[in-house]
């Protein structure tokens, strides 16, 4: 499988990564080996990564949410944004988020993607970034 040079990674890709018991690990550990063999770039911003490193301490374990930060993160692409972005994400919130399960930070990673990256391409298993339209490959 080729994969496009650039993927931008939500957090559920990068759980399902590094938690051997969560069920998209197998699916994320074959687009890992797919990504090394496409030498695709990896982008996400510090609020994936936040999340990420989150989610594995609560749910997985420390040594999972470190390797995380000290091994995983220094090969991600952080996209970097400003104010404007974060003002988008919050109407985006507004308009969505009542009726929709979507997190704030699905709603800021929907407008970086859309307006910072030309819909690049997204890995990602929860059903949020396909909601609202965003290109999936996981």
């Amino acid at each position: 499988m080729t994969l496009p040079p650039r993927l931008f990674c939500d957090t559920s890709f990068f759980y399902a990564c590094l938690d051997p018991s969560d069920a998209n690990h197998p699916r994320a550990a074959e687009l890992i080996e797919a990504a090394a063999d496409s030498r695709t770039d990896f982008l996400t911003t510090w609020d994936i990564v936040s999340e990420s490193a989150t989610l594995l301490r609560y749910r997985h374990s420390f040594k999972a949410a470190w390797n995380f930060l000290s091994e995983v993160r220094p090969t991600l692409e952080i996209v970097h944004y400003g104010d404007g972005a974060r003002e988008e994400a919050m109407e985006i919130f507004r308009l969505y988020g009542q009726d929709h399960r979507l997190s704030f930070c699905d709603a800021l990673s929907f407008v970086v993607v859309t307006t910072l990256l030309d819909d690049l391409p997204c890995l990602a298993f929860d059903r949020d970034f396909r909601g609202l339209g965003l290109t999936v490959l996981a």
